[in-house]
């Protein structure tokens, strides 16, 4: 037996231009009929958290110490208790941002309704859960704070914590569309994984 090898065949590399086969996937389309009822379901669901939201927000913020003026009769902040306005606003803004961080986050974990539908039912409906929890949250502080029935002046006394402006009802829906946009950048799959669902 020859113990020499047999020489190896150096096969010639193939000059340009070189021909790939490639076969793309069809582009996912989004889906619309199959998406409403699980959609409408999304917003209801979210709606639910006003409640919880209202209610935290009612025993957080923080009341404002008030004196009765004897000239007019009206009632006046003590000192720094005027900052309290912004303080009730930024617990409520506060509070929406960790409900809208989490609203996305759970709806993007339903991986068979990913997609644009579901996002704006989402977002819709933190739109109107944040409106009526001002409302709900504003009416529980009130019910904790009430007002005497009569008033003389010089007299002091706490009064309930009030949204005086409606920015604060953006902080859940933008929060609630940017956690679940973040998650649909992170994912990078046309179809945001529904097939593999």
């Amino acid at each position: 037996m020859d113990d020499k090898a047999a020489p190896v065949r150096i096969e010639p590399v193939p000059e340009p231009p070189y021909v790939y086969h490639y076969y793309p996937r069809p582009r996912p389309k989004v889906v619309v009929k199959r998406d409403l009822l699980p959609s409408l379901v999304v917003a209801l669901t979210t709606f639910i958290g006003a409640f919880p939201a209202g209610f935290l927000w009612s025993r957080l913020a923080p009341a404002q110490l008030k004196i009765v003026s004897p000239q007019d009769n009206k009632l006046y902040p003590i000192g720094l208790e005027s900052y309290h306005r912004l303080d009730a606003l930024m617990v409520f803004v506060l509070i929406g941002l960790g409900a809208g961080v989490i609203t996305g986050i759970a709806v993007w974990l339903m991986r068979q309704r990913r997609g644009p539908v579901v996002m704006l039912a989402m977002t819709a409906g933190s739109f109107a859960a944040a409106w009526f929890a001002q409302d709900f949250g504003g009416g529980l502080a009130r019910g904790l704070y009430p007002s005497p029935a009569e008033i003389k002046p010089n007299d002091t006394l706490l009064v309930a914590p009030a949204l005086e402006t409606w920015w604060g009802v953006l902080a859940w829906p933008l929060a609630a569309a940017l956690a679940y946009g973040c998650c649909a950048a992170w994912n990078g799959l046309d179809d945001l994984g529904r097939r593999l669902g």
